[in-house]
């Protein structure tokens, strides 16, 4: 069995709390759990272990279901260890793990990490057909000695409770300003520079053509000011998402035109910053009237970004 294997190379001295999720985006819902996860720790004597899986439950469950995440496995893991834990663990989610009973689940979370304490929101439920909802978890940890703790779920500023899908949401309509509030930093893509059409350079304003993971998802189509992080260095972009209509074939692209930067960056890994969406795309006439639009969204990122460290 694939997860058996998996947490049996994990090297794990005592026990431990435990939490378990997919945690895509690791936002500020699920950093409250991770905070109360550490508490329980600490209070307990305990290392602190985050389980994630690599892929979402769906895509095993549900027939057609086609991810669109908000990090990727390796970013998870990245932010979930600067938050603090002891020990992020990834998993695969497949249909045998799927045909678990939650006792057994519960068992080899035992025998492999010394789980002692189990910390989860109030939606939680693993095992079959999420058969262990918190009422069987907190039976079943009674009589295979382990303590269940139940956090509650953390509303947004707007009154909305924090989740993966709305953050999703916010992103997909290019609300920025919603998704940082419940991420609780900025939401980024990274990708690779690709080769593109060039036609920014003679147009006088040069632009990195990035290409991220096909699975993660993108703002909303339009024109955005960024910040764009370049071998460390954080500088100002604007940046477009979509098909390029004054070009039509030209196909969808994510580009990013980098404020007083000269360098080659082909092959180069870059993060997007997204901070506000400036406006949609749009089609003009002739090179001029895109000229001067340009001019005026590049001002308009300076006005926004100036400020900003």
């Amino acid at each position: 069995m694939r997860i058996r294997q998996e947490l049996e190379e994990i090297d794990l001295l005592g026990g431990s709390a435990v939490t378990i999720g997919v945690f895509d985006g690791v936002h500020l819902g699920h950093q409250r759990l991770v905070s109360k996860l550490q508490d329980t720790a600490k209070r307990r004597g305990l290392a602190s272990v985050v389980l994630t899986f690599r892929n979402h439950p769906a895509s095993v469950l549900r027939s057609g279901f086609e991810p669109r995440y908000l990090t990727t496995p390796g970013e998870r893991e990245r932010l979930l260890e600067e938050a603090g834990v002891d020990r992020v663990v990834q998993a695969t989610f497949d249909l045998e793990l799927s045909t678990l009973g939650a006792r057994t689940f519960a068992g080899m979370l035992q025998e492999s990490l010394g789980m002692r304490a189990l910390v989860a929101g109030p939606d939680f439920a693993m095992g079959r057909s999420r058969e262990g909802d918190a009422r069987t978890l907190a039976r079943l940890g009674e009589d295979m000695g382990f303590a269940l703790e139940i956090v509650k779920p953390l509303a947004g500023p707007s009154g909305e409770i924090v989740r993966s899908t709305s953050v999703r949401a916010a992103i997909s309509e290019g609300e920025m300003d919603r998704a940082a509030s419940l991420l609780g930093r900025p939401y980024s893509i990274a990708g690779q520079v690709v080769k593109g059409h060039g036609r920014g350079g003679p147009l006088g304003f040069p632009t990195a053509n990035i290409l991220p993971p096909a699975d993660i998802l993108p703002p909303r189509d339009g024109i955005y000011a960024a910040w764009i992080v370049i071998d460390g260095v954080r500088r100002i972009s604007a940046c477009s998402i979509g098909e390029r209509p004054t070009f039509p074939g030209a196909g969808r692209a994510i580009e990013a035109f980098v404020m007083d930067f000269q360098g080659d960056l082909y092959g180069k890994e870059l993060r997007l910053e997204f901070v506000r969406r400036l406006r949609d795309e749009a089609r003009y006439d002739d090179v001029g009237q895109l000229q001067a639009q340009v001019d005026a969204d590049i001002a308009e990122t300076r006005r926004i970004l100036g400020g900003q460290p």
